[in-house]
């Protein structure tokens, strides 16, 4: 795995941060190189869930290199090849819908625009409160675009939430090699939230 470097790009889903940083030392500790990248939000914003430096601390300490959190320092991505798949987990609704419309104004979505000159893959991990509403179209969009594949997903509470829907992130190592060899991880919905998430 030493070969293979990822781009593993943070958005503010701030609730899921705990279980992204698990999953990035996991694949660290795969022997793959992680190139980390943070949205505006998610780099500057202190949140119940940790202070903003402190997160961006260990993700640092984790991978071994500053957190790419500009567009000037993303753009470089694709031309330079840095990165052979684009992980953005979370990926909230607001990245979502700018994913599919082609906006480019933060680090995360120009590192993915960047990244997808080399057409390669592109694994988003979801997590928004409103993807059975307003990001449903965006979540169809992407499912019907080349290049991007998802961590299975499902309702993480659907009778206070009916509308939102959050990655099983334990299952980012495996649906990464598949969309490595250009395959989505099947099923894409998991059946139930307690089996799919703890």
């Amino acid at each position: 795995m030493t070969d293979i470097h990822v781009g593993f790009a943070m958005c503010g889903s701030f609730c899921t941060f705990s279980k992204a940083l698990e999953q990035m030392q996991i694949l660290i500790e795969s022997g793959y190189q992680v190139i980390p990248i943070m949205s505006y939000n998610a780099y500057q914003t202190d949140t119940r869930f940790g202070s903003a430096s402190e997160i961006v601390g260990r993700i640092e300490a984790l991978c071994g290199r500053k957190v790419i959190a500009d567009i000037a320092a993303a753009e470089p991505i694709g031309p330079k090849r840095l990165t052979d798949i684009m992980l953005v987990a979370p990926c909230t609704g607001n990245t979502l819908a700018k994913l599919a419309n082609g906006v480019t104004d933060t680090p995360v979505t120009m590192a993915v625009k960047s990244h997808l000159r080399q057409e390669k893959p592109v694994l988003l991990s979801i997590a928004t409160n409103d993807a059975l509403g307003a990001s449903a179209q965006n979540i169809g969009r992407l499912l019907n675009t080349r290049h991007y594949y998802f961590v299975p997903f499902t309702q993480d509470n659907p009778l206070k939430k009916p509308n939102s829907l959050v990655a099983d992130f334990r299952l980012i190592p495996e649906a990464l090699r598949f969309a490595l060899s250009g395959k989505q991880l099947q099923p894409v919905l998991c059946e139930k939230y307690q089996a799919a998430v703890s």
